[in-house]
């Protein structure tokens, strides 16, 4: 006979109402008690040949660790680690060892975690905020992702910034660089300081980070600082073009370290200030009036339209007319390099683009984090977007430099830059 009864039992903290998450979970389980024992079984297959004098094995499997739990991005999940057993060393310093690359011995939360601490960051949640963040992802406690380990990550971070900062560029060739400052506003000091970005295209189209560190954004000496290290560490091949803001520092300091680098203006920021300089009614029309500009399809003519422009807006917008005129070679200097990549050339959009989500960084933001640790964690972030970045376009017109002289399709070229435009 069932009774009825007026109790409704609550979801406990622990239990999956979503039956889709306890299948992955489940999954996830599975796959790696699997892998790590198809990794043990190739570790004996190495050392199979190893025999006691007796001819049995020397090396032979020896049971399981302690289960312990690993956070994943589909939450907890449990795993025993495979030991094994060396029964012929004669020392401890000739027992062989296993180590599982899948399972290291004091791992506790897979790498992908690490690496969403910093999105977390520029999201908008603190750090003291984390592990409350990561239990509606992870499961019960989130264990692990406490405040204090956030603080050994960020050791572990300025370990691999240095390591990064100290790498060898003799090696690297950038045939475009693009140079720009991004302002971390919620947690950098009121002294105006900022990331100096600076980001390169190799020969064969790849985009990569090349300088990352605290600055002034319109300094020449912090630029100097940063273009001086570089080419200390052997970056000594100049870059055919490199693209920035008018207003940076930047263009003054690469002039003394790299001065056979052209310089392109970025076509989004000479926009804005040339906008800036006209009433709000006007801004529409002359927007659409640069953007012809730009969009050209040959030199010669943006060459006629920004004559038009000019005949157009001098009498009464004669200070927007002159902001414009007075970068005209700079502005345009992208015509004289491939067509196809005129897109990336012309606006310092590869640093944009990545930086986007720092650049909307509120102070709504609870919980204070130094300025040291923001530059961490921005920094891991842009080395994980890194390897997405979008390569460029015509890879194959790339200039290349064989010994300090550049081929372009099999014929020597003495006299730098060449002229590549449709």
């Amino acid at each position: 006979m069932n009774e009825t009864s007026n109790i409704v039992p609550l979801r406990q903290p622990d239990e999956i109402d979503d039956p889709l998450t306890n299948v992955l979970r489940a999954g996830a389980r599975q796959l790696l008690a699997h892998a790590v024992e198809a990794e043990v079984e190739t570790f004996l297959a190495t050392v199979q040949d190893l025999k006691l004098a007796d001819g049995r094995a020397r090396v032979v499997r020896h049971g399981y660790g302690p289960a312990r739990t690993i956070q994943t991005g589909v939450g907890p999940v449990e795993v025993a680690r495979a030991k094994i057993r060396d029964r012929g060393a004669s020392s401890e310093g000739e027992r062989i060892r296993f180590s599982s690359a899948i399972l290291p011995l004091w791992a506790r939360r897979t790498r992908s975690l690490d690496a969403l601490l910093p999105v977390l960051y520029l999201r908008g949640i603190s750090t003291g905020d984390f592990q409350e963040a990561l239990t509606a992802l992870l499961g019960k406690d989130a264990p692990n992702l406490s405040p204090a380990v956030v603080s050994r990550l960020t050791a572990e971070w300025q370990g691999e910034y240095e390591r990064w900062q100290r790498r060898d560029l003799s090696a690297r060739r950038y045939v475009y660089v693009w140079a720009d400052g991004v302002f971390l506003q919620a947690r950098m000091e009121d002294h105006g300081e900022c990331m100096l970005v600076l980001i390169g295209a190799t020969p064969e189209g790849k985009k990569e980070l090349i300088g990352f560190q605290v600055g002034v954004r319109e300094s020449a000496q912090s630029w100097r600082e940063l273009l001086i290290d570089v080419k200390q560490r052997g970056l000594q091949i100049t870059p055919e073009i490199a693209v920035g803001d008018g207003a940076l520092g930047f263009w003054k300091a690469l002039d003394e370290v790299f001065p056979g680098t052209r310089h392109q203006r970025c076509w989004v920021h000479k926009t804005v200030n040339v906008l800036d300089k006209v009433p709000l009614s006007v801004q529409a029309t002359m927007k659409k009036d640069l953007r012809e500009i730009y969009w050209a399809p040959s030199r010669a003519s943006a060459e006629a339209a920004i004559d038009v422009f000019a005949e157009k807006y001098r009498a009464k917008y004669g200070r927007a007319v002159e902001c414009l005129a007075k970068d005209r070679d700079a502005l345009l200097a992208f015509y004289d390099f491939p067509a196809e990549h005129w897109d990336h050339l012309r606006t310092t959009n590869p640093i944009e683009s990545v930086f986007a989500t720092v650049r909307h960084r509120t102070v709504r933001t609870k919980g204070a984090l130094s300025p040291t640790t923001a530059k961490l964690m921005v920094f891991k972030l842009v080395i994980a977007a890194s390897k997405t970045w979008r390569r460029l376009k015509g890879t194959n017109q790339l200039p290349k430099v064989i010994a300090g002289v550049r081929f372009n399709d099999g014929i020597e070229v003495i006299h730098v830059p060449a002229n590549h435009a449709a």
